[in-house]
């Protein structure tokens, strides 16, 4: 069931969905070799926990095995999602996705930034920086009258005329009071097709795409998604509100790339 949010809702999803945005902005100042992801996990949950939210990533539950045990997925290269924060430290020339999750004032906040670890190829910047136009692409069409299937079209079409594979497995998703609300979001799809798009609803759109073929495994650990043949992937994503005429963007990444300056994506 898909519920409309009143603006006042929309205004709670947005002050949860900033703390998203400040939360990556902590996280990217201590991007950088050497650094473990569970170093920026940590600090992640201390910010969050400061500004009186609660991630909502820890302790998620699992189908497939243990609860998520992170506050942060940080997906390492050929990590398309769901990553788990690890001691290995990041080293020159990595991807890293970085997703957080927070519940502020009981709505929710979601938000997906890939960040370059050092000096990156200039092949992998690109897959970074079409998933990220791809992701923009589809949220001018999250507006009052569209449908679903406009939003994942202009993703697909977008990332596959730059000749890269959109997962299929994975999509976004509706967000309120849970996490994971409907609709599902699908980074593919056909103009004019899937449900109608009505002022009020919120969404998280997340294209997860990637440099090589579109086929992905699970790993042992029952949480990180990676590609198949191993070559590079990207996650960026925003939560918004759908409006009359224009999308209402709830997230931001304006705080990560004010840290970020002339490496930003």
């Amino acid at each position: 069931m898909i519920f409309l949010k009143t603006d006042d809702e929309i205004e709670l999803l947005r002050q949860s969905n900033l703390l998203v945005g400040k939360t990556l902005a902590e996280v990217a100042k201590l991007i950088k070799p050497g650094v473990t992801t569970k170093q920026l996990d940590k600090v992640a949950e201390e910010f969050i926990r400061d500004h009186g939210a609660i991630p909502t990533f820890k302790g998620y539950p699992n189908p497939y095995g243990g609860p998520f045990p992170g506050t942060l997925c940080t997906s390492v290269n050929e990590q398309v999602v769901h990553g788990i924060p690890n001691d290995i430290p990041l080293k020159d020339g990595d991807i890293v996705s970085v997703d957080c999750g927070t519940l502020l004032n009981g709505f929710c906040g979601d938000s997906a930034y890939t960040f370059c670890v050092g000096d990156v190829d200039p092949e992998i910047k690109k897959l970074l920086q079409v998933t990220k136009e791809s992701l923009y692409l589809g949220l001018e069409n999250a507006v009052h009258g569209k449908r679903l299937g406009d939003i994942g079209f202009a993703i697909q079409s977008y990332c596959e005329a730059n000749s890269y594979g959109v997962v299929r497995e994975f999509v976004g998703h509706g967000i309120g009071h849970e996490m994971h609300e409907d609709p599902q979001v699908p980074n593919y799809g056909k103009r004019g097709t899937g449900t109608m798009l009505k002022k009020g609803m919120c969404l998280s759109i997340e294209p997860m795409i990637t440099q090589g073929s579109r086929e992905v495994v699970m790993e042992r650990d029952g949480w990180t998604v990676r590609t198949k043949d191993r070559k590079f992937a990207a996650h960026f994503e925003h939560t918004v509100a759908v409006g009359k005429g224009k999308v209402d963007i709830l997230s931001s990444f304006e705080y990560i790339e004010q840290v970020l300056g002339d490496k930003s994506i």
